[in-house]
């Protein structure tokens, strides 16, 4: 039984209109998907207002509305809740309903703008590794234990995240990692979750075009660590500038880790290739499959969290020692030529620059870095310059290309990416918008020990043009091309 007071217990509405204390069968934000004894939660969205379906819902029969704003003519026998934030409301309602599954689990949340999926998917295996049942929420998949489900968002809405919770906890997860976007966050989607940790990696240049300004994205991401409960933890990278600034009003246990500045957990590179990399993290070396500074960062935020989640730090080394990445990043073939094929996520100036500097630092064979890039459409355009301008300073050849180009023509993208080519470097870049091709070309010119990068899509298998989504994998394209060695 779900009273609609037991749901709403120590939610404070602005005003309650309407009867009685029904029970509630079910909850819903699509109104067509509401049925007889639902609540339904009229929601301001980007794009949609959930108060213009406020009528269809009850002709479908919710007995029960969430809303910002009481319609002007409420209908009788229907019970109005009005809060001033219906979608931090919905979080908590939302956990009620489901028995609040994440006071059964340890959840842990990774923000950031590069380095979530990584550290989450992390963390899973190395947990799982260690004999512990986990639940996985990230932009590549779900996984709650053995199953795997496919993602649609880096972070669900409210009342999917609490039903996948809710189906976490009955599977018996004693863990849950998962992203914490900074949409996510603003949009409450979190709201209503009892974290036992969360985890700070990195900000840089990203959504915009939804904050509209960096300390907007900054307070987005902060807000996570400010509702943090005092058993929690707040892990954050000390290399950041920000690092800190997310930790100032937390309540929780303030800790940090980096490779370059003093911190709780400190890593190290000792020596690495394209295959391992032996890392030293305080006091102890260890080798890992997963190559890279930026990886560096990963295992030492994912080491840091589980020391606080009090795995003793042998037994969180034998376990990420032991921890696959996540796919899309940095990952790569080769073939009888030495030419080495990479695809990765990077789709951030940051991210792009990391990858190029890896990329840099594994080169020992001396080849050509040749790079596939595009920008998103519909999306931060901001970054479009800076990300050829990071291509083409840190390859030998660049090729620019459509990415998810949805309602915006790929040409125009790319036009905008060109401004940020420099003068100099002009003559090593060419533009190819067909995806296909433009990785088919540069496989074509690649030459012996030659690397090829193809970023920005990483695990996705589709390319979204003109709102359709049609099947593209990097990696297999690449494969086609490159015919690497099996």
């Amino acid at each position: 039984m779900n009273p609609l007071s037991k749901l709403t217990e120590g939610l404070s509405p602005i005003a309650v209109y309407g009867p009685g204390d029904p029970d509630i069968l079910g909850l819903a934000i699509d109104s067509r998907e509401v049925g007889p004894g639902y609540l339904f939660a009229a929601l301001v969205g980007t794009q949609v207002d959930g108060h213009g379906y406020i009528r269809q819902a009850e002709q479908r029969g919710a007995i029960a509305i969430v809303c910002q704003q009481l319609p002007p003519e409420p209908t009788q026998g229907i019970i109005y809740l009005v809060f001033s934030n219906p979608s931090m409301a919905l979080g908590h309602i939302a956990s009620a309903f489901y028995g609040h599954p994440s006071h059964d689990m340890q959840v842990v949340a990774a923000t950031g703008t590069n380095g979530k999926t990584s550290v989450v998917t992390l963390l899973s295996n190395a947990m799982t590794n260690l004999g512990y049942k986990t639940g996985l929420i990230s932009t590549v998949h779900i996984q709650i234990g053995g199953k795997t489900l496919p993602s649609t968002h880096t972070t669900p809405h409210a009342l999917s995240l609490q039903h996948l919770l809710h189906l976490m906890a009955e599977d018996g997860c004693d863990y849950v990692f998962m992203e914490a976007s900074s949409h996510a966050i603003d949009q409450q989607r979190i709201a209503g979750i009892k974290f036992a940790g969360a985890i700070f990696t990195n900000l840089t240049h990203d959504h915009l075009d939804y904050h509209k300004t960096f300390d907007n994205y900054l307070k987005a991401k902060k807000s996570l660590f400010d509702q943090l409960p005092a058993p929690a933890f707040a892990l954050s990278n000390a290399d950041d500038k920000n690092g800190a600034v997310v930790l100032q009003n937390t309540k929780a246990k303030r800790m940090y880790y980096a490779l370059q500045q003093m911190a709780d957990f400190k890593g190290r590179i000792m020596e690495q290739d394209f295959t391992s990399m032996l890392l030293f993290i305080n006091g102890q070396e260890f080798y890992t499959g997963l190559p890279g500074t930026f990886q560096a960062y990963n295992l030492t935020a994912a080491f840091g969290a589980m020391v606080l989640l009090h795995v003793p730090p042998d037994t969180a080394l034998l376990g990420l020692s032991q921890a696959r990445g996540a796919e899309g990043r940095l990952q790569w073939i080769k073939n009888h030529r030495r030419q080495v094929g990479i695809v990765d996520y990077a789709h951030t100036p940051d991210a792009l620059d990391n990858v190029l500097k890896t990329l840099k630092d594994l080169n020992t064979q001396g080849g050509n870095i040749i790079s596939v890039v595009g920008c998103g459409g519909n999306r931060d355009r901001e970054k479009r310059p800076k990300m050829a301008q990071i291509a083409s300073n840190g390859s030998q050849w660049v090729i620019l290309t459509s990415d998810n180009p949805r309602n915006e023509k790929a040409d125009d993208i790319i036009a905008e990416m060109e401004a940020g080519i420099p003068v100099h470097k002009k003559l090593q870049v060419m533009s190819i918008a067909d995806r296909r091709t433009a990785i088919k070309t540069a496989c074509a010119l690649a030459r012996d020990g030659d690397l090829i990068l193809v970023a920005g899509k990483g695990h996705e298998k589709y390319q979204e043009i003109d709102g359709v989504k049609h099947p593209f994998d990097d990696m297999a394209i690449l494969s086609e091309y490159l015919q690497p060695i099996i």
